[in-house]
C-alpha cells in the first residue's frame, strides 16, 4: 500500500515516527507498555487497547477513570465496526426533576455532582470488545492496570498540572478529596501516588466480568452513594445498560474515507467540515498561511452550528445524519465561506420538528481506535468510597429546552464530546486516530487529515503542527507556533486571534497509526502528539 508523505517535513519536535508491525500509541508510556505487554502475551489489537485503556484510569485519573464513559471504531480484519458505549439517563432524569432541584432557570444539568452522572460505559466497553474480538481472558487484561494502582507510578508533568487545577473546584465533592489529595493536597511532579481502592474495583471487575459494577457489589456500593448524596442512580439504571454495536457514518476525501461514530457524538461536525472543504482547492494554497487556515476555520465553525443545534441521541433527532452529510447541502454550506472575511454562522435545516485516546494495530491487521472519558477534568468529581470509581459527568451536556433534540430523558444518553475516528482507503483499512480535548477533537481530525492528505505531511509532523482552535462567534486560539504572518493574516480576515503559549489543554493531543502495506511485512508508522505525556510504542 502507498502512503502519500514527505517524510522531511516537519515541525520543532523531540518526536519521530515509530515503525512496527504491532503498535500501541497513548498518552502515556506505561499505557503503552500495558498494549505491548498483551501482544507479547499472544494477544491481538484489540487485547493490547483494552489493557492500555484499563492502565489509562490509573496513570490519567484527570481525564478518565472507571466510571468513564467510551466509544470504539474498530477494523476487525474484514470490516469496519463501531461501538457506542456511553451510558444514558437514569430513569429519574426529567426536565422537572431538575428545574425542581437547581431553579426554574436552570439550562441544563450542573457541571459537578450526582446530578451530572449518567450510567458508566467504559468498563462495559472492555467488556464487549474482549467477548466478541479478544484473545486472551479479560482478567488477563486488567492485570497492568491492578498492578499501577496497587504499587504506585510517577506523576508526570501534564498530569499534575490538571490535577491541580482540579483541586479548589473539586474537594468538596463526596469522596474526590480522600482519594485524590492522599496528603491534603495534589501530588507533585514525580511523586508517588497508589489507587488500593482503584485496584479493589479492578480485581473485581476482572473477577466478574464487568458484572461486579453492572447490578454486583459495585452497583450496589454506587446506588447506596447516590442516595446518600441526593442522587438518582440506582442498581437497575446500572443493571440494563448494555454498549450498542453501530455501523460508522462516514464521507470521502481527498482519495480517503473518514469514519466516525453516528451521533450522539460529534464526529458528524469534523465530517460536514470535510464535505465543505471539498469545494475549495486548498492544495493550490500554502500549508500553514492565512488562506488555508482560515478555509478551514469557517467550514469547522458552519459544522459546529449544525451539530450544537441538531445533534443528540440518534433516536431523537429532527434533523438525519443523512440530511447534514448529504451533498447538496454541504456544497450550499460551502458558499456561504467567504475566502476574505470570518463570519458567525447559525444552524442550517431548519428542524422538522477531559479525555483519553489510544490506538493500537497487530501483525494480523486488526486496528483499534478507542477513546474513553470523564469529561471535564476529573469529571464529576464523585468518587465511590472503598472502589475508586471515579464517575463521568457526561449528563451536564443535556439540555432542559424541551424543543432540543438533547432534552434529557430516561434512558436517553447525552450530547458527547469524545470521538474516535478512522480512515479507509478502497474499502481498506489505513489508519486508526483520534484526538482529545472537548471540542478540539472533531478539530483536530480535520486539521490533520487536511495536512496528511492534501500536503503529504506524515502523521508525526501533522502532530506537531501549529493548530488553531475555534471557541465561540469570531473568537479563536492559536499556538504560539503559528507563523505570525498567518495569525496577521488571520486578524485581517475579521478573525479575533488569542495566541497561546500553554497547548496542554487548548489544542488537544492525538495518537496516530498508519497503515504502510501488508501489517506483517511492511507494518504500521505511528505518532503521539507532543502536547501530552505520550508514546508510540512498536513491537
Amino acid at each position: 500500500m502507498s502512503h502519500p508523505f514527505d517524510w522531511s517535513a516537519g515541525y520543532p519536535s523531540t518526536r519521530l515516527p515509530v515503525f512496527g508491525r504491532n503498535v500501541v500509541s497513548t498518552s502515556h508510556p506505561l499505557a503503552a507498555q500495558a498494549g505491548l505487554r498483551m501482544l507479547q502475551a499472544g494477544g491481538n489489537a484489540v487485547d493490547a487497547a483494552v489493557a492500555a485503556a484499563a492502565a489509562m484510569t490509573i496513570l490519567e485519573p484527570c481525564s478518565n477513570g472507571l466510571g468513564s464513559d467510551a466509544f470504539c471504531i474498530l477494523w476487525d480484519g474484514t470490516r469496519l465496526q463501531g461501538l457506542n458505549a456511553s451510558g444514558p439517563a437514569p430513569d429519574a432524569w426529567t426536565p422537572a426533576y431538575f428545574t425542581g432541584r437547581h431553579g426554574r432557570d436552570a439550562l441544563q444539568p450542573p457541571k459537578r455532582g450526582w446530578d451530572s452522572v449518567t450510567v458508566p460505559g467504559a468498563v462495559g466497553a472492555w467488556v464487549a470488545l474482549s467477548e466478541r474480538y479478544g484473545k486472551l481472558a479479560f482478567a488477563e487484561l486488567l492485570v497492568p492496570a491492578i498492578e499501577f494502582a496497587e504499587r504506585g507510578y510517577a506523576v508526570p508533568i501534564v498530569i499534575q498540572q490538571k490535577w491541580v487545577a482540579a483541586a479548589p473546584l473539586l474537594r468538596d465533592q463526596p469522596g474526590w478529596a480522600d482519594a485524590f489529595l492522599p496528603w491534603g493536597r495534589p501530588p507533585q511532579v514525580g511523586e508517588r501516588f497508589a489507587f488500593p481502592a482503584a485496584a479493589r474495583a479492578l480485581r473485581a471487575i476482572a473477577h466478574s466480568r464487568g458484572g461486579a459494577l453492572y447490578g454486583g457489589e459495585i452497583a450496589q456500593a454506587l446506588a447506596a452513594h447516590a442516595r446518600a448524596h441526593g442522587g438518582a442512580m440506582t442498581v437497575a439504571d446500572l443493571a440494563r445498560f448494555r454498549p450498542e454495536w453501530v455501523d460508522c457514518i462516514g464521507i470521502d476525501y481527498a482519495g480517503h474515507r473518514l469514519h466516525e461514530i453516528p451521533p450522539n457524538g460529534q464526529g458528524i461536525a469534523a465530517l460536514m467540515a470535510l464535505g465543505m472543504l471539498r469545494h475549495f482547492d486548498l492544495d493550490s494554497l500554502p500549508v500553514d498561511g492565512p488562506e488555508c487556515q482560515h478555509l478551514q476555520i469557517e467550514a469547522m465553525k458552519l459544522a459546529f452550528a449544525d451539530a450544537y443545534r441538531h445533534v443528540g441521541d440518534r433516536a431523537h433527532m429532527h434533523v438525519s445524519t443523512d440530511e447534514l452529510l448529504d451533498e447538496d447541502y454541504l456544497a450550499r454550506r460551502a458558499r456561504l465561506i467567504d475566502p476574505h472575511r470570518a463570519q458567525v454562522f447559525g444552524a442550517g435545516l431548519a428542524p422538522k420538528g477531559g479525555t483519553i485516546y489510544l490506538t493500537a494495530a497487530d501483525e494480523r491487521g486488526m486496528m483499534v481506535s478507542f477513546i474513553q472519558s470523564n469529561y471535564m477534568g476529573f469529571g464529576s468529581g464523585v468518587v465511590i468510597p472503598g472502589w475508586g470509581i471515579s464517575l463521568q459527568n457526561r449528563g451536564h451536556g443535556f439540555s432542559l429546552d424541551p424543543r432540543s433534540p438533547n432534552v434529557v430523558a430516561p434512558g436517553k444518553r447525552p450530547f458527547h464530546t469524545i470521538i474516535p475516528a478512522f480512515l479507509t482507503k478502497d474499502g481498506a483499512p489505513q489508519m486508526s486516530f483520534g484526538v482529545m480535548g472537548g471540542n478540539m477533537q472533531p478539530q483536530g481530525h480535520l486539521q490533520t487529515l487536511v495536512r496528511m492528505l492534501v500536503f503529504g505531511q506524515h502523521p508525526q509532523a501533522a502532530c506537531d503542527a501549529p493548530r488553531w482552535r475555534f471557541n465561540q462567534g469570531l473568537e479563536i486560539n492559536v499556538e504560539s507556533t503559528l507563523p505570525s504572518a498567518t495569525v496577521r493574516g488571520l486578524v485581517e480576515r475579521g478573525h479575533r486571534v488569542d495566541v497561546i503559549d500553554d497547548s496542554y489543554q487548548d489544542f488537544g493531543a492525538g495518537q496516530f497509526i498508519w497503515r504502510l502495506g501488508d501489517p506483517a511485512v511492511e507494518g504500521y508508522v505511528a505518532a503521539s502528539d507532543p502536547r501530552r505525556d505520550g508514546l508510540a510504542a512498536a513491537w
